[in-house]
């Protein structure tokens, strides 16, 4: 017994080894099949990737779609891979533990319940996966948001269905932004121009020019005195006196740094390796916030003595037309300076001294939008530029972004959490505004060592550096323009959103889009204040007969939305007496086309709609058939099978159809297939009477062919007989001139055998 036990007990030692030995090698696999992270990520993107290439295969909704639909057999499949799929997101939920019973629902609201499941599930999946990606990256979630001095959060009244659980979710930031805030707007001494027109530069003293500044922005004060422009805006005024004084129009919006910049040359020292000069530690370097004219002054001054400075701009573009740049950064080696150009803004065209100085460097980070809302609110223009984001593409980086760069070059984990927030706030928190500081203080150092690299990828030749200082001079080069309500704006954004309208949709839509713009332009709000475009296409589609239907497509109500709800009606109610027709979607054109190829009532039997191999509706004749590419013969097909035009509503094969009602006169059934068959005899009659027509046709043409061919053997014969008796008279001929006695053998003997010697 003892042995017995000693040998059980090896047996279950080893067993338990051998176990052992495949935990360790099941646990060294993240999944089944998949050893890490890395592999399991890219087996789910490509599985993916091939299911969108997969869907994009798909007949699109619509037209096609019903038409694919007509088959018993599509049918049958779109059911059973809708269950399937369905099935997959219930599993999906129920192993987060969100509701999942997506089937079960009722007919008519059965597609809005499973989407709003379906939302709820992605939100609760995405919350998720945004927590641990958090955790991973080391971020503490359960930290409360830093708020502005003085900000009181509003007080939760705590009821059933927002009572928080034990296993309640940690909190995440919330968007810092000012509900009551006075707008800034008001304060400017120049009103901001929404005008209609485009955008004439706001410079009118041009320092550090090799090219005088045309005369038509020098004489800006003598143009504000005249009375008779002061109803017109200023832009159309300017050119109103363009046209008056004969001068050139192309000067209004031409750049008024042109010049300079095509003939800047970067100096030697700025393509040779330099040597990174470290930043200063933030709490060792001097912050000074300029709010007055005398401290822009003295900026200007600092700015000017320097051989480069580091400028960041902060916007904000929900609550304006056009946007507000409502902060700026700028940074030395020895200071950091940030500007309240929402206060100074009338006064910091004084700080084109230094920006166009070509001795200077001025150093920004994805300075394409930058250099616009320079131009547009202070008339500022950069000349000699260097952009850390082309440096960074040129170096083929990981990531292009600053706070990349700031993590590469710097090892500074920037905070996001401001990124988002209503800059117009005033006075800004401290934390806003040392997250703005820090745009700028390291980037000068970033612009050393990006030129040093910049050399040594390429073997210490200047041209990798030379290629990014033409790179950013081109985009110094960068014009503002306004944008500009044209009738057929709205079609660029109906491109955008891939959307296919009847007539009434995209007459609301246009409609929409109009009164969207005219309003935004009179309150000076973003169009995404006054009507987001989400909300904008919701109206147009779903066309409500009421004004509280409009109400119903935005959630949230935008304020002017419930303001002009009548006009916003009014809108609807004239899209909806438009005539019902499918707006064909070719290449954007808002030309429309029929129905169905079997629908004539807008055209004559002889315009019956053809596709051609451009995809264009063209006419086609039965004689045709022989010029017709392939693509015009399937698409021949598919009009010729719905020359019925009830065969779209008669029942499939495979519905049952009651045998009594085939015969009983009162029922549809009998008195369809009655109209059927007699237009079949009657089709029947009329394809006999064509095939009549015909043969006598062909038979016409065959006796005209067989005369051609009597008449052209006639004429043949005709010709050969004048060329055997010019033949007969040369052999004459030439037996004349020389003797028969002198030819050969066989030349005699086959003028013999013709008869020409005897």
């Amino acid at each position: 017994m003892m042995n017995s036990s000693k040998s059980n007990d090896a047996t279950d030692s080893s067993c338990q080894g051998g176990n052992l030995d495949t935990t360790e090698e099941v646990k060294d696999e993240l999944c089944p099949g998949f050893k890490d992270a890395d592999t399991f990520v890219k087996y789910g993107l490509g599985a993916v990737l091939s299911a969108t290439k997969a869907s994009a295969g798909l007949p699109q909704s619509g037209d096609e779609y019903d038409f694919y639909r007509s088959f018993p057999g599509f049918q049958e499949f779109c059911e059973s891979q809708g269950d399937k799929l369905l099935h997959c997101m219930s599993q999906i939920m129920q192993n987060h533990g969100c509701r999942s019973h997506i089937k079960d629902r009722d007919k008519l609201t059965g597609i809005e319940e499973r989407f709003d499941l379906v939302v709820d599930s992605n939100d609760v999946i995405l919350e998720r996966a945004g927590i641990l990606l958090d955790e991973a990256d080391g971020v503490n979630r359960s930290q409360k948001p830093v708020m502005p001095v003085g900000f009181q959060p509003p007080k939760i009244v705590v009821s059933s269905w927002n009572r928080k659980s034990v296993c309640a979710r940690s909190e995440t930031f919330r968007l810092l932004h000012a509900k009551n805030i006075a707008r800034p707007q008001l304060k400017f001494k120049e009103k901001v121009d929404n005008s209609n027109t485009p955008f004439v530069p706001k410079i009118f003293i041009k320092p550090n020019s090799l090219k005088a500044l045309p005369s038509y922005f020098t004489n800006k004060q003598i143009r504000k005195e005249r009375p008779e422009d002061l109803d017109v805006p200023a832009a159309l005024a300017d050119f109103i006196h363009q046209q008056r004084t004969q001068e050139h129009v192309e000067d209004m919006f031409a750049h008024p740094y042109q010049y300079e910049l095509d003939h800047l040359i970067v100096p030697e020292s700025l393509l040779s390796k330099p040597e990174p000069q470290m930043y200063k530690p933030l709490a060792e370097t001097n912050l000074t916030f300029v709010d007055s004219l005398e401290d822009l002054v003295t900026l200007n001054e600092k700015l000017c003595k320097s051989s480069e400075f580091a400028v960041d701009l902060e916007h904000h573009s929900y609550r304006s037309f056009l946007g507000l740049t409502c902060l700026m950064q700028v940074s030395t080696r020895e200071e950091d300076f940030i500007i309240d150009t929402l206060e100074l803004r009338s006064e910091l065209y004084i700080l084109n001294e230094a920006f166009t100085d070509p001795s200077i460097v001025k150093v920004f980070h994805g300075a394409d939008s930058d250099i616009e809302w320079l131009q547009r609110d202070f008339g500022l223009y950069v000349v000699n530029l260097f952009d850390t984001h082309q440096a960074s593409r040129a170096l083929n980086l990981a990531r292009h972004s600053l706070d990349h760069l700031l993590k590469h070059f710097c090892d500074v984990d920037s905070d996001k959490r401001y990124q988002l927030a209503d800059w117009r706030i005033r006075p800004l928190p401290e934390e806003m505004i040392q997250y703005a500081r820090s745009d700028t203080h390291y980037l000068l150092y970033i612009y050393d060592c990006v030129r040093a690299q910049l050399l040594d990828s390429n073997h210490g030749q200047p041209g990798l550096l030379q290629c990014v200082w033409n790179k950013s001079r081109d985009i110094s080069l960068k014009k503002y323009l306004k944008p500009i309500y044209t009738e057929e704006s709205y079609l660029e954004l109906q491109r955008k959103q891939k959307k296919s309208f009847n007539t009434q949709q995209l007459t609301a839509f246009r409609l929409l889009f109009a009164w969207r713009d005219k309003l935004a332009r009179q309150e000076d709000e973003s169009t995404g204040y006054v009507l987001p475009t989400h909300m904008m296409i919701k109206i147009s589609e779903e066309l409500p007969k009421e004004p509280q239907g409009i109400i119903a497509c935005c959630i949230p109500v935008p304020p002017l939305v419930r303001q002009q709800v009548n006009e916003l009606h009014s809108l609807v109610q004239q899209a909806r007496e438009m005539p019902l027709l499918k707006v064909r979607n070719h290449r954007c054109s808002p030309e429309v086309s029929l129905f169905g190829p079997h629908d004539v009532s807008k055209v004559s039997e002889g315009e019956v709609p053809q596709v051609t191999a451009d995809g264009e509706l063209d006419s086609y004749s039965p004689n045709d058939q022989r010029s017709m590419s392939v693509a015009q013969m399937k698409a021949r097909r598919i009009i010729e099978s719905f020359e019925n035009p009830f065969r779209m509503y008669l029942p499939s094969a495979d519905v049952h159809v009651n045998k009594n009602a085939k015969f009983d006169p009162s029922s549809k059934i009998f008195e369809i297939s009655k109209r059927w068959k007699l237009q079949s005899v009657e089709q029947q009659q009329k394809e006999l009477e064509a095939k009549k027509k015909i043969r006598e046709e062909a038979k016409q043409q065959a006796k005209k062919a067989s005369g051609n061919l009597v008449q052209l053997s006639f004429k043949f014969l005709k010709q050969s007989h004048i060329i055997c008796c010019c033949f007969h008279r040369a052999a004459k001929i030439c037996l004349e001139i020389q003797p028969v006695w002198k030819w050969p053998r066989r030349r005699l003997q086959r003028h013999k055998d013709v008869g020409l010697i005897v």
